[in-house]
């Protein structure tokens, strides 16, 4: 080997061993906080940032349904004007809709929709019949008596018939299933068409 081969081989090692601490060691030393002696603070532990100076968003657009609660007899229902936020499809509004009927109400707004239920799917098939699936608090928290059974059923097939003209009929489920009845008066094993009319 030649001395000017073996140079060029020299400063290619030298380069390259430059260049691996440079990439393996300078780097990370640089990048790392200088050690004080006390732990790196976490990134969660940083301060909490004050109120944004930010302008409040703009809510959502929202259209006007009738929701029905018991009226002052507690024998019938009242429809209420309500806002619900607005949904391209039929589908999503049926859900706004049905999520605000059975929502806690405040007095003097009283609603025949057991506490509790809670929306676990609905669709709406190309006849307009919809599918409301509810959680089993429909049934276990019912009052009972064929009045109270009417009034919570016919609250929830009007909120949707009513409101949406693609909506001819509800049908409802409990935890996925069908039912037979509510509370052993009102039969459901049909969808069943507005009753307010």
């Amino acid at each position: 080997m030649s001395l000017r081969g073996a140079g060029t081989a020299a400063t290619l090692i030298a380069t390259a061993a430059l260049l691996a601490w440079v990439l393996f060691i300078g780097l990370p030393r640089f990048y790392e906080p200088e050690e004080t002696g006390e732990p790196a603070p976490a990134a969660t532990a940083a301060p909490a940032p004050g109120p944004a100076p930010t302008a409040p968003a703009k809510p959502g657009r929202k259209i006007k349904v009738s929701l029905f609660y018991l009226d002052g007899t507690g024998t019938a229902l009242a429809p209420v004007e309500q806002e619900v936020p607005y949904a391209e499809s039929t589908v999503e509004q049926a859900k706004a809709i049905i999520t605000a009927q059975i929502a806690p109400v405040a007095p003097p707004l009283i609603s025949p929709v057991p506490p509790g239920t809670a929306l676990r799917a609905l669709f709406v098939t190309p006849a307009g019949e919809a599918y409301l699936d509810l959680s089993r608090e429909l049934v276990a928290a019912h009052p009972g008596g064929s009045t109270n059974e009417l009034l919570t059923i016919y609250a929830l097939v009007d909120a949707l018939t009513v409101n949406l003209p693609a909506v001819t009929a509800v049908q409802l489920l409990v935890e996925g299933q069908e039912l037979d009845t509510l509370a052993g008066h009102v039969d459901l094993r049909r969808p069943l068409v507005k009753k307010v009319q």
